[in-house]
């Protein structure tokens, strides 16, 4: 099940003439499939690169490409006043260079001068010209003039340039910073969201550990969501098999210690805190300083339990923190998850029961059960992607946040 944060939400592609604009199609369809109905705005230099039949057949939606054309004199202002958001990528050196200085000479230019909608701007070119101080002036200037202008990335430049800052970031990433621009000023906004993801692992010795099979994929996807909606948010990062957030600040840690250290040097500082990760309750009891030989195996190895990260936070936790943890039950699991928020005394506990379909570790989806503080009965929530979920966790806790 997709999840489509941009349901009913009007987004502006400009796309202008790099090298770039082969990644504004892909921008496109990610749009699209978010659920936002996008309508692309190409400067007469984008078609030499991408054809706009691309677009339209991307988004479903005819591609607006000339000021003046017949019947269509007043297409800067629709587009503009109908728009939630306005993205431009590929935003050359040019473009920019006429945007800062309020030129209104294209489509494109034209609907900036008519928006109020926020305006995010994703700089693509050669190293030289990105680096050049009359490109930093405009940049500067358009940041003054209250756009977001993303910096480019350090890769490959065209025509054999070598490595360099100036190609423009990825899809996904964009796709991002429109979904913070379109939803960041909520009840988030500016709030430091300390979030936990991943597996811990317990070394044995030099080469072998002991883990467990969390994925990290449902504290990223609470990351992705509370940065999304405005937050601060530092991810402190076991084992994963997903990539980090876009946004947060990412702290890697191995071992079960290391985490609860982190844990315990950024918690004074925060104002929601996330448990998602899944730290092994045990550790051997000794560890090996060298490889163990197979032929020297013991027989046994002796276990010792770890630390408990979110027991240990209670004295911990500022005044006004808002605390949730994840209980991951086999059977009982509401019974265990009141138990835990009782013992644990956290404010909201996402109860899984493993034995759920489409549940528990490495799914994309996920069945959760959320037991709020003074709420009497839990929210039983369908089986939803971890995208989902992510959210339905963020709004029980802006209602957290309400509460007096």
């Amino acid at each position: 099940m997709a999840a489509r944060p941009f349901e009913q939400r009007r987004v502006v592609l400009g796309v202008t003439g790099g090298i770039a604009s082969y990644k504004a199609a892909w921008l496109a369809r990610l749009l699209t499939q978010s659920g936002a109905e996008v309508d692309v705005v190409m400067t007469r230099a984008a078609r030499e690169f991408v054809g706009a039949v691309t677009f339209e057949a991307l988004t479903g939606r005819p591609v607006h490409t000339d000021l003046f054309a017949a019947g269509q004199a007043l297409d800067h202002i629709a587009l503009a006043r109908s728009a939630h958001a306005i993205v431009v990528a590929p935003a050359t050196a040019d473009f920019m260079a006429r945007a800062a200085h309020g030129q209104a000479d294209d489509l494109l230019t034209a609907c900036l001068l008519a928006a109020d909608a926020p305006v995010l701007l994703v700089p693509a070119m050669n190293d030289r010209m990105w680096l050049h101080r009359q490109t930093a002036l405009n940049v500067a200037h358009l940041r003054e003039l209250g756009y977001v202008v993303l910096d480019p990335e350090i890769g490959a430049l065209a025509a054999g340039e070598g490595i360099g800052a100036g190609r423009m970031p990825e899809p996904e990433t964009i796709l991002a910073h429109v979904g913070r621009i379109l939803d960041g000023d909520g009840m988030f906004r500016s709030r430091r969201v300390l979030v936990t993801a991943g597996a811990t692992r317990e070394p044995v010795d030099p080469v072998r550990f002991l883990s467990n099979r969390s994925s990290g994929k449902m504290g990223v996807a609470i990351a992705e969501a509370a940065w999304r909606r405005g937050a601060e948010v530092t991810l402190i990062a076991g084992s994963m098999s997903v990539p980090a957030p876009v946004g947060a600040r990412v702290v890697t840690v191995e071992s079960t210690a290391a985490m609860r250290d982190a844990v315990a040097e950024h918690l004074p500082s925060a104002d929601v805190f996330v448990m998602a990760a899944a730290p092994a309750d045990f550790r051997p009891a000794e560890v090996a300083n060298s490889k163990i030989k197979k032929s020297a195996a013991p027989k046994s190895l002796e276990l010792a339990p770890t630390d408990d990260i979110l027991l240990a936070t209670r004295e911990l936790r500022p005044a006004g923190l808002i605390t949730v943890g994840f209980a991951l039950e086999t059977e009982a699991a509401l019974v265990g998850g009141r138990e835990k928020a009782a013992r644990k005394e956290l404010d909201l506990v996402v109860v899984n029961d493993a034995r759920e379909p489409g549940a528990g570790f490495a799914a994309d989806t996920n069945r959760v059960s959320l037991i709020v503080r003074g709420q009497e009965e839990p929210d039983v929530l369908p089986l939803l992607s971890k995208t989902e979920v992510a959210d339905a966790i963020l709004d029980r806790v802006e209602g957290l946040m309400r509460a007096p």
